[in-house]
């Protein structure tokens, strides 16, 4: 792991191009978003409801074995978007120029694969598939419940920029990390896990 060290500066980089996408919007006169492209499971997601904004805390997905805080992070200067910084490799970020998780638009959080000492908050984010249940708990005591609809694999040459952050009307969640070849020329990961997922009332409700 420890020639991976260096994962933060190149694993994640490619985000950077993301965050131009933000605001990028499908067509408000349509009932899908077939236009956005990817996973057949992201064309027809219902509006559902939504949650009133407030701070993300902590993540939960009882499928990948995270359990873990979550920090707001922005962008550089280059317009890049900032991840935790590797000696918060345990925490996940949450994109603060875009929605909050569980209010109406695509609420990104990203976090790291692994670091210098070893694996760190999304690395066994692979293991999520489409029906887990993703659990972010947030600053005014509730619980953001989420179902998984897709996960995707792309390489960060050709990040699918739009469908993330692309406007939609449901409460969605997007979580990202490093997956694929690593090149340690470069000091990064190939290609970015992607997994996308819909608020949803929690089980317990009646």
């Amino acid at each position: 792991m420890t020639g991976r060290a260096y994962l933060l500066a190149g694993a994640l980089a490619a985000l950077g191009a993301v965050a131009l996408g933000h605001g990028v919007r499908s067509h408000p006169d349509t009932a899908h978003y077939r236009d956005l492209g990817g996973p057949r499971a992201l064309w027809n997601i219902p509006n559902g409801t939504a949650l009133p904004a407030a701070t993300p805390e902590r993540i939960e997905i009882p499928d990948a074995g995270v359990h873990a805080s979550v920090m707001p992070v922005g962008q550089n200067r280059d317009g890049t978007v900032q991840v935790p910084p590797l000696q918060s490799a345990e925490r996940v970020g949450w994109y603060r120029g875009g929605p909050a998780p569980g209010t109406r638009g695509a609420a990104v959080l990203l976090g790291h694969y692994d670091d210098r000492s070893g694996p760190a908050a999304f690395y066994k984010l692979h293991k999520v598939k489409p029906g887990a249940i993703v659990k972010v708990s947030r600053s005014d005591g509730r619980t953001a419940v989420f179902t998984v609809d897709a996960t995707e694999k792309a390489p960060k040459s050709n990040f699918p920029a739009t469908r993330v952050y692309g406007t939609v009307h449901y409460a969605g969640l997007r979580l990202i990390t490093c997956t694929g070849p690593y090149n340690p020329t470069h000091h990064s990961y190939q290609a970015n896990l992607i997994v996308y997922a819909h608020l949803t009332p929690p089980p317990n409700a009646g």
